[in-house]
Parts: structure tokens; C-alpha cells; sequence
């Protein structure tokens, strides 16, 4: 993490305005933790925003009989979320939504990124997807991160958190193997490489391995 971190650092010094850093990764990967551990390590010139903040509402998706798969590509609003990513791009201050687990919603206007902002550390499960209407977002990464987290683990964390929302251990499988991990593969098998790799059944820790592909 200290390594990325200086990584991010050393690359918004070197060039004017913002740089937006990608980072991807299965649900469960551990994005949150760890674009929420570097924002904390960069100080005030960083600020994170994160994909959730543009879940379709739950009205939209029982309109149109997508709610049981809440959370796939299809059930956010990518073009909110592409215009966010570009006005940030352009700098100055910016109002984003952001996800609220515990009552399922996404809370507009919820989150400011201040001008003085100079790096944005971006999280999402589809930012690297190769796949219209995901792809367009390629462009705009400075840097790219890809959490690669063994599909056993996936599913041991998954399970664990419909368990910490109170499903019984039936649903929390249903829900898991249902949606959950047929999205984490999709993750896995169709993103395009990332410039650096975090490989790591924990995230962070000691045992975190960074990696840049050739």
C-alpha cells in the first residue's frame, strides 16, 4: 500500500490538474478498503469516489424486473457516473452520491471533492470492464489497479456479508452464488489489464503483493 501510494503520489507531482486512479476488482476484493486506506494515506490532495454512488434506485429496478440483480453491470447509471468522472478531470469542486449498504439507497449530492483535490481515487467492480458502456471509462484512468482476490475467498467474504446483513445462511448463498459471484467472474475474465496488480487473500496487509504487468 505504501509503494502504491507513493506511486500515485509521484505521478500527480510530475503533471498538472487531476489524476484519476482506477481501481477494480470482483465484489468482495477489498476496493473499498483499500481506495479508502490510500485517500487516508495521500492527506487532503486526495478524495474518493466510488461506483455504488451510481446504483439505479430500487423503483427503477423493480420496474424493470432487475432488482434480484442488483449490483451487475446493468443496474447502474454509467453515464452519471462517465459525466462525474470527466467533470472531475476538469477540476474545481464537485458534488458526488454515494451508497448507503445499510438502507440500500444511493444518497445524491452526499459527498464534496474540494477543489484542492489533485487526485482522485475511484472504486468500482466494472471500472477496467471490457464491455459498452463500461469501456468508455478506459480513457480517463491516470493509473489502473486490479484487486486479484482467489474465487474461493470471493465467496467466503461474500457469504459473510449477507450473514452481517442478517439473511440466514441459505439466503446469504442464495444471494452470493445467485448474483454475486457470477458477477465476480465476470470481473475477473472479461477486465483488460490493469498497469498494477494487488494479489492478496487479505487487503491491505503484509502479505499484499504489487505487481506491474509488462
Amino acid at each position: 500500500m505504501e509503494a502504491l501510494a507513493a506511486r500515485i503520489a509521484a505521478l500527480a507531482a510530475a503533471r498538472p490538474g487531476r489524476v484519476l486512479v482506477g481501481i477494480a476488482g470482483a465484489p468482495g476484493a477489498g476496493k473499498s478498503t483499500l481506495a479508502e486506506a490510500l485517500v487516508n494515506r495521500l492527506g487532503p490532495q486526495a478524495a474518493l469516489v466510488a461506483m455504488d454512488g451510481f446504483h439505479l434506485d430500487n423503483a427503477i429496478l423493480d420496474a424493470r424486473g432487475r432488482r434480484f440483480a442488483k449490483g451487475s453491470p446493468d443496474t447502474f447509471d454509467v453515464a452519471g457516473f462517465e459525466a462525474i468522472l470527466q467533470r472531475l478531470k476538469a477540476g474545481g469542486e464537485v458534488i458526488v452520491p454515494v451508497f448507503d449498504r445499510y438502507i440500500d439507497v444511493s444518497r445524491g449530492s452526499a459527498r464534496v471533492v474540494p477543489p484542492e483535490a489533485r487526485i482522485i481515487v475511484a472504486e468500482g467492480n466494472y471500472l477496467l470492464l471490457r464491455e459498452a458502456p463500461w469501456d468508455r471509462l478506459h480513457k480517463l484512468w491516470d493509473l489502473t489497479v486490479f484487486l486479484d482476490v482467489p474465487v474461493a475467498e470471493l465467496e467466503r467474504r461474500l457469504i459473510a456479508r449477507w450473514h452481517h446483513h442478517g439473511l440466514s445462511d441459505a439466503e446469504a448463498h442464495r444471494r452470493a452464488f445467485d448474483n454475486d459471484i457470477p458477477n465476480a467472474r465476470r470481473v475477473i475474465d472479461r477486465s483488460v489489464a490493469a498497469e498494477a496488480v494487488i494479489r492478496s487473500v487479505d487487503l491491505p496487509g503484509p502479505e499484499a503483493q504489487v505487481s506491474s504487468p509488462d
